[in-house]
């Protein structure tokens, strides 16, 4: 497996990467390496390989300024992530020969972003080996989302054609939801057999409630909670603004707000707090242990997912979302379809990137246990029985019975497990 990101930090991958050895395949995982981490390691049966960051640039969305400034930041930008993904996508080529070489290899599976590893799996297909593209993300409305774009541009059109170059090239594309798999179909030529979703559950062996955490309980009669990235495309400032209308217009200030995760804004999000008048409302946990995390959220009355309407959040599935219902926390989102068909009655909607709406929302669960309550039990009985990694990852197993289904493996792994586990 392929991932920029660290492992086994990426709960999708980390979900994908133990499920596949619990059912009989030696995986190894090629990532980034974080703080503290070690360059080889075997975590839960998983090796892991990790090569160290390229970071080139800041790579946020210019500020209001001159032409030439906005040109320069436009440039910086693509020169930056162009760097990086060469620069990752040449690692993971190195590496995974290596793998080949001292552990044998019969799948390169690449997780998406960036799409130029279509390269690994090229090169490996040459020796007979089978590529899976694991599609997170859409790159090109992730651009236009994080840039607040409305127009395609010579950099879409690159994003586009090599998602099409992953996905033509892939035996087996995996799709988080049903949009992502209609994009596939439609804009990437691929049969719709080939297409498996496998969406974003949480793992309920590990998220789970937990004692609450008195410090924080004791901030405030009413906890909100936040987990997750931090990045223009996020939605965040949203957050903020929304509880900055709650204390100035709405004169509430019985609540505090956790929040959860890090991410390139992180540092400007914490400056708008305090321009918000709200920073006294408001924590930045920053990156966290995950037995924090999971006591910070079973700690939390209401969850918050604000992820605006873009192109990219429009469609895509937020494992948040899916976490929160299976702690039993009743949600406030703004309307976009892939939420709605995740949580369904677990969450109170309001007008996409309508702040005042927001704030009225979470007010409203606020002033109602009763509904909070109902919300939350009706999450949890949903992940429980739909939406917890325990079913959805059924179709991860379908999708390398399938890829293995005319073929015997060529170096390592034993499929015999998974093809019976994959049995109607």
């Amino acid at each position: 497996m392929l991932v920029e990101n660290c492992f086994p930090a990426d709960t999708r991958v980390r979900n994908e990467a133990f499920t596949l050895a619990e059912n009989g395949f030696n995986v190894s995982v090629i990532a980034i390496k974080g703080r503290d981490e070690q360059s080889h390691e075997v975590v839960n049966g998983v090796t892991v390989y990790r090569v160290p960051r390229l970071t080139l640039f800041e790579k946020l969305p210019a500020a209001k300024q001159s032409l030439f400034r906005a040109l320069l930041n436009k440039l910086l930008v693509v020169v930056g992530y162009f760097s990086e993904y060469v620069y990752f996508t040449s690692a993971c080529l190195a590496v995974s020969f290596y793998v080949a070489l001292k552990e044998g290899l019969d799948v390169i599976h690449a997780h998406n972003p960036p799409d130029t590893l279509f390269v690994v799996g090229a090169a490996h297909k040459l020796f007979g080996r089978k590529f899976v593209f694991d599609h997170h993300d859409l790159c090109a409305e992730l651009y236009l989302s994080r840039y607040n774009k409305t127009e395609e541009s010579l950099v879409t059109r690159v994003l586009k054609l090599t998602e099409k170059l992953s996905a033509k090239l892939a035996d087996v594309v995996i799709a988080t939801n049903e949009s992502y798999k209609a994009i596939d179909i439609r804009r990437n030529g691929v049969d719709p057999d080939r297409v498996y979703i496998v969406r974003n559950g949480p793992n309920l062996k590990r998220v789970r409630l937990v004692e609450p955490d008195a410090a924080l309980k004791a901030k405030a009669p009413t906890i909100l909670g936040y987990v997750g990235a931090m990045n223009p495309q996020d939605g965040v400032d949203y957050l903020l603004r929304a509880l900055g209308h709650m204390v100035h217009q709405m004169n509430r200030s019985d609540f505090f707000c956790v929040v959860i995760g890090d991410g390139d804004s992180r540092e400007a999000l914490q400056t708008l707090a305090v321009e918000l008048g709200i920073a006294d409302r408001v924590w930045f946990t920053g990156f966290i242990p995950e037995a924090d995390l999971l006591r910070y959220l079973s700690t939390a009355d209401v969850c918050l997912d604000p992820n605006p309407s873009s192109p990219l959040n429009d469609v895509s599935t937020w494992i948040k979302v899916m976490e929160y219902m299976a702690l039993g926390k009743p949600i406030v989102s703004f309307d976009l379809k892939e939420t709605r068909t995740s949580a369904a009655e677990a969450a109170l909607y309001v007008t996409p990137n309508n702040e005042a709406e927001f704030a009225a929302a979470v007010v409203r669960l606020m002033d109602d246990p009763a509904r909070r309550q109902q919300m939350g039990e009706y999450g949890k009985k949903r992940v429980a029985s739909d939406l917890g990694w325990h079913v959805t990852s059924r179709n991860l197993v379908k999708a390398y019975t399938r890829l293995f289904a005319n073929a015997p493996l060529q170096a390592t792994g034993d499929v015999a497990a998974l093809r019976e586990s994959g049995r109607p």
